[in-house]
Formats: structure tokens, sequence, C-alpha cells
């Protein structure tokens, strides 16, 4: 087996601190996103709401219709 090769200190400092600043942009942008996310979910469900609530009358409607007393 090839013994491991000297990885230059100039490279491993590029290299964390690469690490370190994607995670810190990471954070930054998740923490951007997280609330515009939770605006969307919110109208999502008021939306999703509002077409069950029409499923409803709909259904509400088409029974009273077909609930006549001359079948």
């Amino acid at each position: 087996m090839v013994p491991p090769v000297q990885v230059s200190p100039l490279i491993k400092l590029g290299r964390y601190s690469a690490l370190v600043l994607g995670m810190a942009y990471g954070a930054k942008r998740y923490s951007y996103l997280k609330p515009r996310a939770e605006e969307q979910r919110r109208v999502a469900a008021e939306e999703k709401k509002r077409q069950d609530e029409l499923k409803r009358i709909e259904r509400e409607l088409a029974e009273a219709q077909d609930d006549s007393i001359l079948k």
C-alpha cells in the first residue's frame, strides 16, 4: 500500500474555509427562504379549505336536487 501524501496546510485551510463559508451561506439562505415557504403553505391551506367548502356546498346542492318527492 502507498503511504498517504502530505496535504499542504494552504489546501487544508482553503477546504475548511470553503466548508465554513458554505455552512454560513446555507444558514443565511435557509433563514431567508423559511418565512416565504411558511407563507406559501398558509396560502395553500386557505385555498384548500376554500375548495373543500365549495365542494361540500356543491355536494349538498346535488343531494338537495336529488331528494325529490316526485321520483
